[in-house]
């Protein structure tokens, strides 16, 4: 008895037997074929690398225009199976370079702090929330830990809109009070918050002597009247580089 493989080698093979009769035999196989080819692979990997919101959609239509006919279920698994996932793409600041030279310099300056300084700062922020916004959401696909690349973040700017805005703070020992809004916030209206809200707070969470605060670069609070209140409270402000709420923990 001979045997010779067939075309289809990793499935079938055809057994010659006596009197010229013969007969194909199937083979077992882990599943059904992949009906994109290596090539398509390196194709839409490279896709998703260089563009990754191209839509599934998309990528089937760049597979029908290259001859192959495929659903949108066979590019998730296939782009699963290549160690990628649908992600929620990460909202970041909108940075130009001024902003980026500023972020490394700041970082640069801190590298090297002990965690004793940081359990010294009391981070601030005010905050709008928002009833009936509408918080539009992209999907990327990207690796386990590239949530930040760029390629995998929408930039987004400061906007308004909401019906309630707090002021509050904290330290690396707690919260400090929180302090409700009302009406446009001014310069002044803000100086009267901190003279209300900041000493107590730093008192209450015992920061001790040389604790520092932090907020960001809000015209309110660079104004020059701020900054001579600080100063006359003896209050030592973290110099902070501007559109950098991510490095606030207060932002999360």
């Amino acid at each position: 008895m001979r045997t010779k493989w067939s075309s289809l080698a990793s499935t079938q093979i055809t057994v010659f037997g006596g009197g010229g009769m013969l007969r194909t035999v199937n083979l077992p196989r882990p599943g059904a074929p992949c009906k994109i080819s290596p090539r398509g692979v390196a194709m839409i990997m490279r896709t998703v690398r260089n563009q990754p919101r191209t839509t599934r959609e998309d990528l089937v239509n760049d597979l029908k225009a290259a001859g192959t006919i495929v659903t949108k279920k066979t590019i998730g698994n296939t782009l699963r199976r290549e160690g990628l996932k649908s992600c929620s793409a990460r909202k970041v600041p909108l940075l130009k370079k001024a902003h980026i030279h500023a972020r490394l310099k700041f970082a640069n300056e801190h590298l090297n702090d002990s965690e004793d300084i940081w359990v010294k700062v009391l981070w601030s922020d005010e905050t709008k929330m928002e009833l009936f916004g509408i918080n539009s959401t992209r999907r990327v696909w990207r690796r386990r830990n590239a949530a930040y690349d760029p390629k995998n973040t929408i930039p987004t700017v400061k906007h308004g809109g909401g019906n309630i805005m707090l002021w509050g703070c904290f330290s690396a020992k707690g919260t400090g009070q929180l302090h409700r809004i009302k009406g446009t916030m001014d310069g002044a209206m803000y100086r009267q918050i901190l003279g209300e809200n900041l000493l107590t707070s730093a008192w209450a969470l015992k920061m001790g002597r040389g604790w520092v605060f932090q907020h960001d670069n809000d015209p309110k609070h660079t104004a020059k009247a701020t900054k001579e209140w600080l100063k006359k409270k003896h209050i030592k402000v973290l110099e902070w580089p501007s559109q950098s709420p991510d490095l606030n923990p207060i932002e999360n």
